[in-house]
């Protein structure tokens, strides 16, 4: 049985969540020929006959990630697939089904949980996705909502984060930054609601990056997309942590390094307006944010032609080798090592 050890204690905010994941499955073995990749990347990956599944699950807390006094519980149900949904993307493999798994306190009456089902529907109604089981179950700690994802896709399409090269192209969609500015506009409206109830904020200057935190869209277009331009990135992960977070996985699963140019970084003019409102640094908004949910790969430099002029990629670097480390290179041209700053679930 287990034995008894001499009790040690470690604080897991100074483990940090990816840190935990490794040491808390080091030991975990795979019984199964079918499982063909575990715990390390954005999704596991299961042998289906003629396919392989992907699998993720997310799991999202009251007030670690999200508050209702501004989040909409229709808004909570969409973006709580959404994260999910990004994960199986960032496989390049196609969603299909989900279960969703819910914790709520007696303070939720019937009606509310209806709304927050409602967005489910909506998401799954959206990326013609099916639900097929969950869970419910009572809650001393408001809400809590766990959704499992599962996406196919065939062997020779699943993209890991540990196929990049030296050389390779470092390539985004969309834009970066929005979500966490959408935050803070949230956060200081909240903060005017506490001190004064009558408030009535006009955030209509804002509209984009609101929606960008309360309403984040999956990527699956460019699933879509990389299959009608026959592009196979060489790695991929999606940006829920940080555009910096995220570039590193890269470079460690892929035993790389990288130069990042800030020039480079797509931002959406109401990003940067808002910062210089804010008084932040765009880059660090771009680097740190987190929760954009756009899809960032690598492609080999031939690949460059297919994808060249269109308006939902922006090549922002490329791969070194790994001793070069990793690196941002400024608009004055001067190098400053990457380093991880984005969310820390602990």
């Amino acid at each position: 049985m287990f034995e008894n050890k001499e009790e040690q204690r470690t604080s897991i905010d100074q483990v940090g969540e990816f840190k935990l994941i490794e040491l808390l499955t080091k030991g975990f073995k795979h019984y199964h020929k079918e499982t063909i990749k575990g715990v390390d990347d954005d999704a596991a990956v299961i042998e289906v006959s003629n396919h392989q599944q992907v699998v993720t699950t997310d799991l999202l807390v009251e007030g670690i990630h999200f508050d209702l006094s501004y989040m909409p519980l229709k808004h909570l149900g969409y973006k709580a697939v959404m994260v999910n949904l990004s994960d199986v993307c960032a496989m390049n493999a196609t969603p299909k089904q989900i279960t969703v798994s819910i914790a709520a306190s007696n303070r939720f009456p019937l009606e509310a949980l209806e709304e927050l089902y409602s967005g489910i529907k909506l998401a799954c109604d959206t990326y013609q996705v099916d639900l097929i089981g969950g869970d419910t179950t009572s809650s001393n700690k408001g809400l809590l909502i766990s959704i499992t994802a599962i996406g196919q896709a065939k062997a020779s399409e699943i993209v890991y984060r540990s196929g990049a090269k030296p050389n390779d192209l470092l390539v985004v969609t969309g834009d970066i930054g929005g979500a966490y500015l959408g935050l803070q506009i949230l956060e200081r409206e909240k903060q005017v609601f506490q001190i004064n109830p009558k408030s009535q904020p006009d955030l209509s200057a804002y509209d984009y990056i609101i929606e960008r935190q309360l309403k984040p869209e999956a990527r699956k277009d460019i699933v879509d997309l990389f299959k009608k331009l026959e592009v196979k990135p060489t790695s991929m992960i999606d940006i829920s942590d940080g555009l910096s977070s995220e570039i590193l996985h890269l470079c460690k699963q892929s035993q790389t390094g990288c130069n990042l140019y800030e020039e480079k970084i797509p931002l959406d003019p109401q990003v940067i307006r808002t910062c210089e409102e804010l008084n932040l640094e765009s880059t660090t908004i771009a680097l740190s944010g987190g929760e954009d949910y756009e899809l960032l790969f690598t492609i080999a430099q031939e690949d460059y032609i297919k994808i060249k002029g269109n308006p939902n990629f922006t090549v922002i670097g490329h791969m070194t080798d790994k001793k070069e480390g990793a690196h941002l290179i400024t608009r004055a041209n001067q190098k400053v090592q990457l380093i991880a700053q984005g969310w820390k679930s602990f």
